[in-house]
């Protein structure tokens, strides 16, 4: 029908013609038709097409809403870290890298700050916290702290600035992230690997298990093990260029 109509002069101005046996666009202009050039092809999952797809647009406009992110280095660390600022200056380099404005910091406790502490006063509560896609993990920073480990479900991604989930990527083969805090988020000066300055196989470092649900988990581990560090957006600033 559209290829019929395109060799009529009846047409208005801005109608557009599909022509399906050839997937080409065209409009008609003031004098013809012209062909509309088509951008690459986004393909649709069998299973949920119109979900899938109003979520892949949607997101550009959710941007606004306020919430803290928390995400992965996108490689594993020893205990050495070159400190905190060490770590804080991953979390900053690969934020901006990704093309994230606001800070972001280590989630780590250390010799200078409680893991609790790092998100500001006014954004600790209310807020929720979610993975770099927008997914909750938390109803806000210091539901992290009640004392039962930062209780999460591990079927929700946690990803890596460049956007793989580091639950199921093989880059990250120990499932587990430092913190060096106790279930409340306080610093444990004795298993914090020196304040994140070594990866000595006899110092210790608190971490927690992934596949157990818990980001605050008490697991001791040894400073020579490579696990994940996660980092935390520690204000919420209102960007509408990105989030």
């Amino acid at each position: 029908d559209d290829d019929n109509k395109m060799k009529t002069s009846q047409a208005a101005e801005g109608t557009l013609a599909y022509v399906i046996d050839k997937s080409e666009l065209y409009i008609r202009v003031q004098g013809g038709w012209k062909k509309v050039e088509l951008g690459e092809l986004i393909p649709v999952p069998q299973d949920s097409s119109s979900s899938a797809l109003s979520q892949g647009l949607s997101r550009p406009s959710d941007r606004s809403v306020p919430r803290l992110h928390l995400v992965a280095l996108n490689a594993p660390f020893t205990g050495d870290m070159h400190g905190i600022r060490g770590a804080d200056y991953q979390c900053y380099q690969q934020a901006r890298a990704r093309g994230l404005t606001s800070t972001y910091r280590a989630f780590l406790s250390s010799h200078l700050q409680d893991l609790s502490s790092i998100v500001k006063k006014g954004d600790r509560f209310g807020l929720p916290v979610v993975n770099l896609k927008g997914d909750v993990l938390f109803g806000s920073w210091m539901a992290m702290f009640s004392g039962d480990g930062a209780v999460f479900d591990p079927l929700t991604p946690i990803y890596s600035f460049d956007g793989r989930n580091v639950m199921t990527d093989q880059a990250w083969p120990q499932k587990l992230v430092w913190h060096g805090s106790n279930t409340a988020g306080i610093r444990m000066t004795t298993s914090y690997c020196e304040a994140w300055r070594t990866g000595d196989m006899a110092v210790t470092g608190q971490a927690s298990l992934l596949q157990t649900g818990r980001l605050l988990g008490q697991h001791t581990r040894s400073c020579s093990n490579h696990f994940i560090v996660l980092c935390i957006e520690n204000s919420y600033i209102q960007n509408p260029g990105r989030n």
